[in-house]
């Protein structure tokens, strides 16, 4: 990870290059670059200061801030109007952490390790509340058009009434993980390491972070569309693929090196810890933010992510049921991932 922190030096690059008009695709390429070490940082300094907060707020915040990149980036894309490329990057978020990073976490693992066990309680009620989480985007979906027939804000009073069921359940979700007594999980603590930041430093660069996060996403976004043109690749492929990836690096990182040493767990936890985030917390927070910009977000998607997130979630839910994995099923999960991007690319 601390390699990574190198890529930082292509931010000033960046936001020179967009003051002074360079082709566009340069900027892109160079603030997605620039994104990437900083949204790892952005996590390190929210893991610091959890560890200054104690084991249950320490918990808090990292379920909260922990994806804060991609969070910004897309109120910028809400801004600037992109509402597809949004909702795109909310399903491209949620396939890429069941299918990419959990399936390279158990091939890299299982190769070195061989069989690993997790809990299997703890992974059958993430998969579970996963499931629950996709069936919540599918209903809107299912019922815009019938709906829309008749009142067309009535899509947009469902997907508001949606997201306040969808950021009850995460809060839920969030009581039972961290209240003591909720679970056994909670009863025996959430131990969230030893601090290397002082809380000074660690918000310093919580805030550094921020706010070259929220500059170079503006950019970034700005560069999108000419992008798109410049490349030949839909807008559709730019969220579903490309942003989740930009935004979820470091974390994917995580997920993978715990694995590689034996701790499958916590490469678990993070994989899909990351997709319930993206379903139950950022997708429902974008439809209130999006109402602050006059540009209202409906949690209503298009058959193609439709199908692959139902996909995903029952093979999440199946993975989790023995409490093992191995490089096989990991193969299995890159097979599907790899697929299902090729299949977006050439989705026009």
């Amino acid at each position: 990870m601390n390699a990574l922190y190198f890529l930082i030096v292509a931010a000033p690059i960046a936001i020179v290059g967009d003051f002074l008009g360079w082709d566009p695709a340069v900027v892109f390429v160079l603030s997605a670059v620039a994104l990437i070490p900083l949204a790892g940082l952005l996590g390190k300094a929210t893991e610091e200061l959890a560890t200054h907060t104690g084991p249950r707020l320490g918990g808090l915040l990292n379920a909260t801030l922990g994806n804060a990149a991609e969070l910004i980036i897309t109120i910028f894309a809400i801004r600037a109007g992109l509402l597809e490329l949004v909702k795109a990057s909310i399903t491209g978020s949620i396939l890429g952490n069941i299918l990419l990073v959990l399936g390279l976490a158990m091939f890299l693992g299982g190769l070195r390790n061989g069989v690993q066990s997790f809990e299997r309680e703890h992974a059958g009620t993430n998969a579970t509340m996963m499931i629950l989480a996709v069936v919540a985007l599918i209903v809107p979906s299912v019922f815009s058009h019938t709906i829309d027939l008749v009142d067309h804000h009535g899509v947009e009073a469902l997907s508001i009434g949606v997201a306040i069921a969808m950021l009850v359940l995460y809060a839920l979700s969030l009581a039972y993980a961290f209240v003591p007594g909720a679970s056994p999980a909670a009863d025996h603590g959430h131990a969230t390491g030893q601090a290397h930041w002082s809380v000074r430093k660690s918000l310093l660069y919580l805030v550094f972070a921020t706010v070259l996060v929220a500059w170079l996403s503006e950019v970034l976004v700005g560069a999108a569309e000419p992008v798109v043109e410049a490349w030949g690749i839909s807008e559709f492929f730019l969220g579903i693929v490309i942003i989740p990836l930009v935004g979820n690096v470091a974390e994917h990182l995580v997920a993978v090196q715990a694995a590689w040493k034996n701790q499958m767990e916590l490469g678990m936890a993070v994989a899909v810890g990351s997709s319930l985030q993206i379903a139950l917390f950022v997708a429902p927070l974008l439809v209130f933010i999006s109402l602050l910009f006059g540009n209202p977000l409906t949690l209503v998607f298009n058959e193609f992510e439709l199908v692959t997130l139902a996909g995903a979630s029952l093979v999440a839910g199946i993975v989790a049921l023995d409490g093992k994995s191995n490089w096989l099923e990991g193969a299995q999960l890159l097979a599907v991932y790899v697929i299902t991007a090729l299949a977006f690319y050439f989705l026009p």
